[in-house]
């Protein structure tokens, strides 16, 4: 029986669960990492930067989700649930275009763009054979993705849970198979972990289609997948491609950041990768509070409720740099025993010891941009977080990473300083921008009942 959920929404009520779907998610690329790090260090170099790619190109997505998820939130603060499934459905068709687009799109240029990345000509094999072979099922993230914020812009957020372990658990079944070949089964390395991740994704999105009919009270329409009106989809854009374009910017400065790393040599880049997948378990509170900020504040600036929302953000701020800096914390006190689950290498245990320690303070500043962007975002202030992360990660984060890295050798520690730099500035700045409270005049036509769904 469909049935919408009625509770109240609270941030722990939301944040938990939010927090283990991603957790579990996290857990899928370490658990990758760990398993093909047994393999081979040069396949976990090799699949690392393959997957910084995937990540970009999965961003594109965003320019419809994240669009939808304000759009989403706002609706049901109004009380025009029907209008909510009509978007949704919407939705679901504009990025089922996009993911077979990038699915044609990955596995053409898989070299060109591991080449650009400047991988190595000796882990070239494995990078462009798992970066093909995900990329040909891009489709499935893209569902699922939508998915994933329809179900949790209505407040499923538990119910998701099921759907994510579902996909890690046949993943690393997967991945076990593929990569110790029990029962005979022959060792593929990492073209069977590619296969393991695309098979446990094409049946996520079959639970996630069930999950759509079953738990939403007004039906999806294949109908509106299908016809998609020209000023819906303008209004719909309008915020998404903002929202994803501060996203966007992030990812592909980090692409400039790993060429740096890169001529750093093997061992620097070894080092970011196992870095980064530790430091992944920090910034899931700061994103799974910013999560929970924005489906709140959306509900209540759809219900003209703009004080509580503007209460609400500094609330959930504080909240979150406290259990970044505790986290942090915790992973600085035992890096050692932790980075050495992934690597014997004494050299990438020395330098990943450093990065955790200046990642403590990193990760504070990360946590005042995801929950404050997420704030604004859900307002639909759009735009300023993409003007500012413009400034900040083209004119200090890379400009820094390359002046301290490269040209003052302070090695990778040195592009860690240029992304405190960045994070921290950026922090500032859309801190003060929540604060001047230009949002409260932003309106949005779908919401409003200017354009018609």
């Amino acid at each position: 029986m469909k049935k919408q959920q009625e509770q109240t929404l609270t941030l722990w009520g939301l944040t938990w669960p939010i927090f283990l779907e991603q957790f579990l998610q996290a857990i899928i690329l370490n658990i990758d990492t760990l398993m093909l790090g047994n393999y081979s260090d040069e396949a976990v170099a090799a699949v690392g930067v393959a997957n910084q790619i995937i990540a970009a190109a999965n961003l594109l997505f965003g320019f419809v989700t994240l669009g939808l998820g304000i759009l989403i939130s706002q609706l049901l603060g109004a009380g025009k649930e029907r209008e909510a499934s009509t978007l949704a459905s919407l939705s679901i068709g504009l990025n089922l275009g996009l993911g077979i687009a990038v699915s044609v799109a990955l596995p053409v240029f898989a070299k060109p763009l591991l080449q650009l990345l400047k991988l190595p000509s000796e882990l070239m094999a494995d990078g462009a054979a798992f970066l093909t072979l995900t990329g040909m099922c891009s489709f499935a993230p893209a569902l699922i993705l939508t998915a994933d914020t329809i179900l949790r812009m209505h407040g499923y957020v538990k119910q998701m849970l099921l759907l994510t372990f579902t996909v890690i658990f046949l993943n690393i079944a997967g991945n076990y198979l593929f990569l110790y070949g029990p029962l005979g089964i022959p060792v593929l390395g990492v073209h069977g972990v590619a296969i393991a991740t695309d098979a446990s994704r094409l049946i996520g999105v079959a639970i996630a289609a069930i999950m759509l009919v079953k738990m939403l009270r007004h039906p999806l329409s294949f109908r509106a997948a299908l016809r998609m009106p020209r000023s819906v989809i303008k209004d719909l854009l309008r915020i998404g491609i903002p929202s994803a374009g501060e996203n966007i910017s992030y990812q592909v400065s980090q692409i400039f950041i790993t060429y740096f790393v890169s001529m750093l040599g093997a061992s620097a880049l070894t080092t970011k990768i196992y870095t980064q997948n530790m430091t992944t378990f920090v910034f899931l509170f700061s994103a799974s509070i910013g999560q929970a900020t924005s489906i709140l504040i959306g509900r209540l600036i759809g219900g003209n409720r703009q004080d509580d929302a503007y209460r609400v953000c500094y609330r959930h701020l504080r909240t979150g740099l406290l259990i970044a800096f505790g986290a942090g914390s915790l992973l600085v006190i035992f890096s050692k025993p932790l980075l050495g689950l992934f690597t014997a290498d004494p050299e990438v245990i020395r330098l990943g010891r450093t990065l955790l320690l200046l990642s403590l303070v990193l990760e504070a500043a990360r946590a005042c941009n995801v929950i404050v962007i997420s704030a604004l975002n859900a307002a639909g202030d759009v735009k300023f977080p993409v003007y500012a992360g413009l400034v900040s990660m083209w004119g200090i984060s890379i400009p820094l990473a390359y002046l301290f890295g490269i040209v003052c050798r302070l090695g990778i520690p040195g592009i860690w300083l240029a992304f405190i730099a960045d994070e921290w500035l950026r922090g500032a700045a859309m801190v003060l921008r929540w604060r001047s409270q230009k949002w409260r005049r932003i309106r949005h036509a779908v919401v409003s009942g200017e354009v018609s769904l």
